[in-house]
């Protein structure tokens, strides 16, 4: 898949208002000179701090008020995903869990899936070396030699596929359960998987039904990549739990040895990968640019 190109020299960007008059604009006015000023913010080698703060400001308000059409969106998160995403937080923190009363079990679940920057702080901190937090199978698979997330989400060809606020995606099941497990957490069962989808009311996606158009980051959307979490606002469920349908694929803690279970849904499946009770079996050392996870816990 292509990537985004460099950003252009700050003398070669269009001008645009200064920030204050930009945030003062209507919001679908607001949209496109906010993009255009952010790209140049980053182009900067000098970032005023006060500047980044109201950009930040206005691109979270925006996205919370959901404006602007997908591409858009998916710009505006970019670029909030290189400034510091204010709206994530951290397995430590309780607000990074939604909890769930499923019939006979009650249980929580990451109100996103995991993302880049909190996977890549796991390993800049030495999460490969952590023996304890690999399963046997995990620790055969990572001395085997085989390529880490690390080493392959350096390559200048995946740039848009690991901004800090968009999901994690290569990674393998070893690798995603070494990470649950050095949060003190796990991977969600399929099972309960549909039902933090479905609720007691048994929808097919998160909001209902039908499946309907600019839900979901599916390959209807024709994004062409994964885009920071909590972009589609129809992609929640009732209790605040996102990106069930689309947006990327996620591992899940069934399946044996030889194969694992994952939800196909995301940006690269069209819209009948996206329905609460689909399920596909992979082999658990796959990684796909469409692949993520997300954590569950006891409550």
């Amino acid at each position: 898949m292509s990537h985004a190109p460099p950003p252009p020299a700050e003398q070669d960007l269009p001008a645009v208002h200064d920030i204050d008059d930009i945030l003062a604009l209507p919001a679908g006015r607001r949209i496109e000179p906010l993009i255009s000023y952010g790209q140049q913010y980053l182009s900067r080698a000098e970032r005023d701090p006060a500047t980044r703060e109201s950009l930040v400001h206005g691109l979270v308000d925006l996205i919370r008020a959901c404006a602007g059409d997908s591409r858009q969106r998916l710009e505006m998160g970019v670029i909030l995903g290189h400034l510091g995403d204010p709206r994530l937080r951290v397995p430590e923190d309780p607000a990074y869990w939604v909890p769930m009363d499923q019939p006979g079990h009650a249980f929580k679940v990451g109100r996103f899936p995991v993302t880049t920057a909190e996977f890549r702080a796991w390993v800049d901190a030495g999460g490969y070396r952590d023996d304890s937090a690999w399963s046997a199978a995990g620790r055969a698979w990572r001395d085997s030699g085989a390529q880490t997330w690390s080493d392959l989400s350096q390559a200048d060809d995946v740039s848009d596929l690991v901004v800090p606020n968009q999901p994690v995606v290569g990674v393998t099941w070893y690798e995603a359960e070494a990470y649950a497990t050095a949060k003190g957490a796990r991977l969600l069962t399929l099972d309960e998987r549909r039902f933090v989808v479905r609720g007691p009311e048994k929808r097919p996606y998160p909001w209902g039904e039908p499946f309907g158009s600019g839900n979901a980051n599916t390959r209807e959307e024709v994004l062409g990549r994964p885009c920071a979490v909590g972009l589609f606002y129809s992609d929640k469920t009732p209790e605040g739990v996102w990106d069930l349908a689309g947006n990327v694929a996620e591992w899940c803690a069934d399946g044996s040895e030889v194969s694992r279970v994952i939800h196909p849904g995301s940006w690269q499946q069209p819209s009948m990968a996206s329905w609460a009770k689909a399920l596909e079996m992979i082999a658990p050392e796959t990684r796909s640019a469409d692949l993520g996870f997300r954590l569950a816990r006891e409550a």
